[in-house]
């Protein structure tokens, strides 16, 4: 079991677990920057922003957990992906013990789960990263 066995976790479009198929955005850039980094900087309890660098396209965030005060390194990459749509990807890993008991997945979730939120997006902003772009002409 995942959980008992590892204590990170990160985002692929591939992912069975939803929650770490990370977000791919029919929204500009700057939009979903500003709202990552308002996030990662407080927006989400117990979180604390540690580095944001626009052009890198990068945001380092501390997560602590509520019992115990155990601290998690949120690794935040945004950047456009090959059809200019924004994409967002996530790393999460504890820094103490061998198994996160599925809180990295948490993580991961909840901040994705806030962005879409903070953007207001909607089904047809969130694209489906795993499928072509389809082309009308």
């Amino acid at each position: 079991m995942r959980a008992l066995t590892q204590n990170r976790a990160e985002t692929d479009p591939h992912a069975d677990d939803p929650r770490l198929r990370g977000r791919t955005y029919a929204i500009a850039f700057h939009r979903v920057w500003e709202a990552a980094v308002t996030l990662a900087d407080g927006g989400l309890t117990r979180w604390e922003l540690t580095e944001a660098d626009d052009e890198a396209g990068t945001i380092h965030a501390e997560s602590t957990t509520r019992l115990f005060g155990f601290v998690d390194d949120v690794h935040i990459d945004i950047g456009l992906d090959q059809n200019g749509q924004t994409r967002v990807d996530v790393r999460s890993a504890s820094r103490v013990g061998k198994a996160d008991l599925g809180r990295n997945p948490r993580t991961i979730g909840s901040f994705l789960q806030a962005l879409d939120k903070a953007l207001e997006a909607g089904p047809e902003q969130i694209l489906d990263a795993t499928r072509e772009p389809t082309w009308t002409s």
